[in-house]
């Protein structure tokens, strides 16, 4: 019996688009057309209205001002945000992010990650039985 290998297809770079849309016609959509494209919790935060410092937040984005450091880990990702270069603190330091269109609609703080991976070094002296061996030469 022989077996047909499929062939990988290379992926095509095309144009980014949101449910249809490409991102320029997302950036000419008003607030109240983009919320119905919203995911459910970043719709709901959009329609409770931004804080001040959301508020602030955009205009210095609007402004043109890069990098941008900033505390708000809870904004959600706007058309007009994507290709703007963030600093988004993580708890003890800022970290750098390049907003791409694939984070359309994620929150700023799912970028700046506040745990380190875990990275386990070897067993100390006394930690476990078998290190009380050590050979004689």
């Amino acid at each position: 019996m022989v077996r047909k290998v499929a062939k990988r297809v290379p992926r095509r770079r095309e144009e980014y688009t949101y449910r249809g849309f490409t991102l320029d016609e997302l950036k000419q959509k008003g607030m109240t057309e983009l919320v119905n494209l919203m995911p459910a919790r970043a719709r709901r935060k959009v329609r409770r209205g931004f804080t001040r410092d959301e508020e602030k937040f955009l205009t210095t984005i609007r402004e043109g001002a890069s990098p941008v450091r900033t505390h708000l880990r809870s904004m959600v990702v706007l058309p007009e945000m994507v290709g703007v270069a963030l600093e988004v603190h993580n708890g003890k330091e800022f970290v750098k992010v390049e907003l791409a269109p694939e984070s359309l609609f994620h929150y700023l703080g799912e970028f700046a990650l506040t745990r380190k991976r875990v990275t386990h070094g070897s067993a100390g002296i006394g930690a476990t039985r078998s290190s009380k061996y050590v050979p004689l030469k």
